[in-house]
């Protein structure tokens, strides 16, 4: 069953000012954008943060530490053919 989208809520910039923290709550718990309007125009938007979804990538860094030349050439003989 698909979620329906909830309609945006909008309120003027003199109740955002007056009632912020309240509205901020909101937004996290219902998860629903709020619009804020200055003399009926849209002006901004408080929206709920999403956390990023984790990827592999970068997802060592940090946690390995290079000792040595990794780039450089190095001292062993070696024949690409197998023989």
């Amino acid at each position: 069953m698909a979620k329906k989208p909830q309609k945006t809520r909008s309120v003027t910039f003199g109740d955002f000012k007056a009632n912020c923290s309240a509205l901020a709550e909101e937004v996290a718990r219902t998860g629903r954008t709020i619009v804020i309007t200055k003399r009926g125009k849209p002006v901004a938007q408080l929206c709920p943060v999403r956390p990023k979804p984790r990827t592999l990538f970068g997802a060592m860094k940090g946690r390995i530490e290079i000792l040595g030349d990794i780039v450089g050439p190095i001292d062993v003989r070696w024949n690409a053919r197998d023989e």
